[in-house]
């Protein structure tokens, strides 16, 4: 079987899905390049890699694409992780820093902004980590993964964006899915999906060894993450891509 190449991203949420394909990896199935959500992306769609954890907002712009396997990272409600964070309530923010991380949040924060908050404060993208030392007064900043964590000791106000979706739809959402340019076989497939499915028993031990003082573990990977890319995740997939790719 060739080796394939794959992109996963550098935070905390995928770290259940890591247990079973670093042991991939150590048998030669797989290889792992770890990044930032959209730099994942950016790698697949350039062909550096043959399949990786990408938001479902870059989908569209992928040449082609085939969803694998049955994991995904995505939530049932709160997520914890990805936020509007805002020292006043969100009727007053005048500004909005985008983080760069990842697209997907930017364009569920839109949605949500447009579809639910009815509110249209100036966006503006973050070119790199500062923009977070901008959070202050009536600007607000979206901020993703690990470092929502750092943010949410610092700021007054965070509206969860995992929360906000399932209030407004009824659906929970998926951040990012498994995503190749090309057909993989049917035989790595099921390795490669056993091997994602395989930390979920592990949780325990995965936990133990993050040495991680800003948020409880066990309960972002028991309450907060939800990672079996189901028909009601699948949906809202769907519903998601249809908003962005709707004039």
């Amino acid at each position: 079987m060739k080796k394939i190449k794959t992109g996963i991203v550098n935070y905390l949420n995928t770290r259940p899905l890591l247990y079973g394909l670093k042991e991939l990896e150590k048998s030669g199935v797989i290889e792992l390049a770890g990044n930032y959500p959209s730099e994942v992306a950016r790698m697949l769609k350039n062909g550096e890699i043959d399949l990786g954890l990408i938001p479902i907002a870059a989908i569209p712009d992928m040449p082609s694409s085939f969803i694998i396997g049955n994991h995904c990272i995505g939530t049932n409600g709160e997520i914890a992780s990805v936020a509007l964070f805002s020292e006043v309530p969100m009727q007053e923010i005048e500004t909005i820093y985008l983080d760069y991380q990842s697209r997907t949040s930017v364009e569920l924060l839109k949605f949500l902004m447009k579809e639910s908050w009815g509110i249209n404060p100036k966006l503006v993208t973050a070119k790199g980590e500062d923009f977070r030392s901008e959070i202050k007064g009536r600007t607000g900043g979206l901020v993703i993964g690990d470092r929502a964590f750092e943010q949410r000791k610092q700021s007054t106000f965070i509206y969860d964006l995992g929360s906000e979706w399932r209030a407004i739809t009824g659906l929970p959402f998926v951040f990012a899915a498994w995503v190749s340019l090309q057909p993989l076989s049917a035989e790595f497939v099921k390795i490669f999906d056993e091997a994602n499915h395989r930390g979920m028993a592990h949780i325990n031990e995965i936990v133990a060894q993050e040495a991680f003082g800003l948020y409880d573990l066990n309960k972002y990977y028991r309450m907060h993450l939800s990672y079996v890319f189901d028909e009601p995740k699948k949906e809202a997939m769907n519903k998601l891509i249809q908003y962005i790719s709707t004039p």
